[in-house]
């Protein structure tokens, strides 16, 4: 093999595991690729974990075990995701921005992906830790940022429907509760979606009650799936109670419905005891 030398493996590991993020790649992978020494390659790894720490691009960690290696995750310093917040909730905090019902309009925020991206990185370290085994979300305002988190995980995007479609095959449908409207929605997943036994992560757009949020965390209960966490992009102040415990949102929104004079949009308390 053509001799690699120091920064071309340095370029190429770079790339190869920001690519694939929080995939453990084995130090025996890189050898062969390389036609490397182990004590090589773990130089290599070191000089990467300095350089990504110093300039704050995220973490490769060292993972022990027969199963081991290295995996790189992204991640925001609290600080640079406090204030990231805060400048979009300063964006969001336009009274022509309430809908009625007591929602705010997102859509725009939502469709650009660089937002997007740092959305999910935020959501992504507070749950790797729970090990969820793919991130699910409800058609469709709040796929782009389960999307964005999904892939800073590595992991699948489940996407549950309004209805079933005849071109997914056989699906598990539910009824639940809209906690906003109280009306009877319907839910529907593909049977072959998830597996049993698996863990999800929730994740949505916009949590007011907790209707939909429940309705998923019930659909989940029907494939024997156990639900680690759930996030939101935003969350009403009120009502304070919730279909559902434990959420984290990263903004929380205060309005009444009939004076949209009176919006407020702030970081979660979570996101400002981080950075404190």
């Amino acid at each position: 093999m053509e001799h690699i030398r120091r920064n071309e493996r340095l370029a190429a590991l770079t790339r190869l595991l920001t690519a694939a993020p929080n995939q453990i790649f084995t130090l025996s992978h890189f050898c062969e690729l390389f036609g490397a020494a182990k004590s090589t390659l773990s130089e290599d790894i070191d000089i990467l974990k300095g350089t990504f720490a110093h300039f704050e691009l995220g973490k490769l960690e060292t993972v022990a075990g027969a199963a081991g290696g290295v995996r790189y995750r992204a991640s925001m310093p609290p600080e640079k995701a406090f204030n990231f917040i805060s400048d979009l909730c300063a964006e969001l905090c336009a009274t022509s921005r309430v809908l009625p019902g007591g929602f705010l309009y997102l859509s725009d925020i939502l469709s650009q992906h660089e937002l997007v991206s740092s959305m999910g990185t935020i959501i992504a370290q507070e749950f790797y830790d729970a090990q969820p085994d793919f991130v699910l979300t409800m058609e469709t305002k709040g796929i782009p940022v389960a999307l964005m988190t999904a892939q800073t995980m590595g992991l699948p995007l489940v996407i549950a429907r309004r209805s079933s479609k005849v071109y997914e095959g056989p699906a598990v449908n539910i009824n639940y509760v809209s906690g906003s409207s109280g009306h009877i929605e319907t839910m529907s997943l593909n049977r072959r979606a998830v597996t049993e036994g698996t863990r999800a992560l929730i994740v949505d757009d916009f949590l007011k009650a907790g209707g939909t949020a429940k309705g998923m965390v019930d659909l989940m209960a029907e494939f024997h799936v156990d639900v680690v966490g759930s996030a939101f992009v935003m969350a009403t102040a009120h009502p304070q109670n919730k279909c559902i415990q434990g959420e984290k949102a990263l903004m929380i929104m205060d309005v009444d419905a009939a004076n949209p004079g009176t919006l407020t949009v702030r970081p979660a308390d979570w996101l400002a005891h981080r950075k404190a």
